[in-house]
Order: structure tokens, then C-alpha cells, then sequence
């Protein structure tokens, strides 16, 4: 299976079903589409200036990220070592890559972050499936291939 790693806690915002896109800046491959992929979470801890930022953007109603999202961002942001870090959350099918602008045409900035650079193509995150228990895994920038037998171990 193929895995995608995303910084925390936007990582955690898409297996809880409250962020519906993954925003990057190349439409990816067309391969994946319609694909069930690994969500990973990446090693890197969560900053608590980008969670006070989300906060904020959410506030303004100015970021595609699910308003039911605020109590968990606000422990998020209290704790920022709540988040479990490199390893695999679960899965979920990716849909049709859409360029943002067209998509959100009218809206001021759909990102869910001042990346705005990485806003470009808004991934479609569909079906999602969470594991019980997080799976530790390294992880890599882009798809990288991800066994779930490691489940297992």
C-alpha cells in the first residue's frame, strides 16, 4: 500500500474525519486516485504557533478544517505532545485531485495554513478508515510504500 506522510495535526484532522482535503502544490499521480492509501503522520513534533494559527484561521471561518475540530486543536495546543508522530493512523481513498482555485472559486483562502505556496491542489481524502492503535512507521517525502503486516508486529 502506498502512504502518504503529513505533518501533525493535520494528519490527525484527516483520520478524524475533519479535514476533508490535503493541500499540496502538485496535482499528484494519477495512479493513486481511487486508491485506499496510508495516512502517516511524520516525525516532526507539532508546532503550537500552526495549531494557534489553524485556531485562528478557523475562528475567521477562513480554512476548509471542520469547525467540530476546535476542542481537539485546543488540547492540541495545550499538550502539542498529545499527537502520536511517525507513524501510520490509518487509511483513506483518495479522490480526484482539483486545482483550489477553481474548487473554492469566490473564497477568500481555502488552505487549512499560511503555506500558501502548498495550496495549489486540493486532495480529496475519502472512506476514511482509522486504526485502532497507532503503527509506527519512518516514513518519506511524497508515496512512499508502506506494509500493513507491520501491523502485526
Amino acid at each position: 500500500m502506498k502512504a502518504l506522510t503529513i505533518y501533525q495535526p493535520w494528519a490527525t484532522l484527516i483520520i478524524e474525519g475533519l479535514k476533508p482535503y490535503e493541500f499540496r502544490k502538485w496535482p499528484g499521480p494519477k495512479w493513486v486516485v481511487g486508491k485506499r492509501i496510508a495516512i502517516h503522520a511524520s516525525a516532526r513534533p507539532v508546532k503550537r504557533d500552526e495549531v494557534a494559527e489553524l485556531l485562528d484561521r478557523l475562528e475567521r471561518r477562513m480554512s476548509k478544517v471542520d469547525e467540530r475540530a476546535v476542542p481537539l486543536l485546543e488540547k492540541i495546543h495545550l499538550s502539542p505532545g498529545l499527537l502520536p508522530l511517525a507513524s501510520v493512523l490509518g487509511t483513506a481513498i483518495m479522490g480526484e485531485p482539483k486545482q483550489a482555485a477553481k474548487l473554492f472559486a469566490g473564497e477568500l483562502d481555502p488552505n487549512d495554513s499560511a503555506r500558501i505556496d502548498h495550496s495549489i491542489w486540493a486532495w480529496p481524502m475519502l472512506e476514511i478508515e482509522r486504526l485502532d492503535v497507532p503503527v509506527p512507521a519512518r516514513g518519506a517525502q511524497g508515496f512512499w510504500r508502506w506494509t500493513p503486516a507491520e501491523i502485526a508486529r
